[in-house]
């Protein structure tokens, strides 16, 4: 369940499309959607309303390749989309914030799918393609998913965040420290894309999360808008136009056309309100947040490695109490080491210090574990153990400090033992 009952929130929104200074026809399109009743207008029901359990869609999209096979792409993309919802969103029986977030994405991926087949089937148009940004509210939450250029943008006390990152060649090379966001403004790449809705038949759709507060307002928008302006200007206009909606979209819509009105020209304003929100504060995080599904958040949840440690101690551990080994005990430890376990029983001859040595006649057998409790005992140099917690079934014996320096204290003797050995058959 979400976090927020939504009939604790009141969205205000608008949208407008212009086909700018220079274009001779729109190939934008934008849409917006009760998703509860699936009313996709901008009739009053819809330009105020309170979300229901199935939330509010917000989308532009950016056609592109031609003719009108940007404008036929664009279409598509929105129509695509609200059919996809109604299958897979609105028509389930999960109203939980993991299945909308999914929804969403399978919803621009088979627009991506629809409009490259459609491509395939008419040569005519090969390459058509549409950018787009996807907002949809469910409680207090809005998920994003964006393709391409198109910008979504986040004004909260007078100032504006982009919250979508753009899939641009200009973008990569600010991520890569190659370039400075306003070196990218003025750049003459700055209009090429690296995915767009169409092309290929595969798309990477960039799902992001923001957490909404009371009085924010969302603006989504074509490059046509967002390279004819600053965000200063975005968060500038929103505020002074505040709370006419309509008037928000002209003033933008203006402002670009001003500035040359290159291409055309789209742009959404919502602003959310209502005691379902909380209010703005300074620790709130605005950005480009990409979301992590619950699994994944169980799947990469840290783990503090001294928590495990401790852990295993106290199941598996056993402390113990230590005095120091005499000469008489190490002695012990040769005799029955090197002797008993070592050359008498193949030691290095027949099977090295595996097979003869340390583990059949040393350690386990004969060796520094058996003779080190037998005849060091007498010498008063032996480990005492004190078992603190029950001892538990480990697949291997815990050795001590003290008892591996027994141990290859043997071993040593073992080694001069067989030196000795093959000095004298030499002789």
């Amino acid at each position: 369940m979400t976090d927020q009952s939504p009939r604790d929130i009141i969205v205000h929104v608008f949208g407008r499309t212009d086909v700018g200074r220079t274009r001779e026809h729109n190939e934008d399109c934008f849409v917006v959607a009760d998703l509860t009743t699936m009313n996709a207008t901008l009739q009053p029901e819809v330009r105020e309303h309170r979300p229901g359990n199935r939330g509010t869609l917000f989308m532009v999209a950016d056609g592109m390749g031609g003719a009108a096979a940007g404008e036929v792409a664009s279409q598509m993309a929105t129509e695509v989309v609200l059919e996809e919802l109604d299958t897979w969103w609105r028509r389930s029986e999960s109203t939980d914030a993991d299945t909308f977030a999914g929804a969403l994405r399978k919803a621009v991926e088979a627009a991506n799918t629809r409009i490259h087949r459609y491509a395939v089937e008419h040569p005519e148009n090969r390459g058509m393609g549409t950018t787009t940004t996807i907002a949809g509210i469910l409680g207090a939450t809005l998920y994003l998913c964006q393709v391409g250029d198109s910008r979504g943008y986040l004004v909260r006390q007078g100032v504006a965040t982009q919250i979508t990152k753009d899939q641009s060649l200009v973008q990569r090379l600010i991520d890569a420290g190659e370039l400075t966001a306003e070196e990218a403004e003025v750049s003459e790449r700055r209009n090429i894309i690296l995915q767009a809705l169409g092309p290929e038949a595969q798309v990477k759709v960039d799902l992001t999360t923001q957490p909404l507060r009371r009085g924010d307002t969302l603006v989504l928008c074509s490059d046509g808008m967002s390279g004819q302006m600053r965000t200063a200007d975005i968060a500038r206009i929103v505020t002074e136009k505040s709370p006419d909606l309509m008037e928000t979209c002209k003033a933008l819509i203006d402002l670009a056309n001003e500035n040359g009105g290159p291409d055309n020209i789209t742009v959404i304003a919502a602003r959310f309100e209502g005691e379902g929100l909380q209010p703005p504060s300074g620790s709130d995080e605005v950005g480009h947040q990409p979301y992590v599904s619950p699994a994944e958040q169980r799947a990469t949840m840290p783990v503090d490695a001294a928590t495990i440690d401790q852990s295993l101690m106290e199941a598996s551990l056993i402390t113990t109490a230590e005095t120091e080994i005499p000469a008489e005990a190490i002695a012990a430890a040769a005799k029955g080491g090197a002797v008993n376990g070592g050359a008498a029983n193949g030691g290095l001859t027949n099977g090295g210090a595996t097979n003869g040595g340390a583990t059949n006649g040393g350690a386990t057998n004969g060796g520094a574990a058996n003779d080190v409790a037998a005849n060091g005992a007498a010498a008063g140099g032996v480990r005492s153990t004190t078992p603190i917690a029950p001892p538990v079934e480990l697949p291997s014996r815990r050795l001590s400090v003290a008892q591996l320096r027994v141990i290859f204290g043997g071993l040593t003797v073992l080694v001069g033992v067989w030196l000795a050995w093959v000095y004298l058959l030499r002789d």
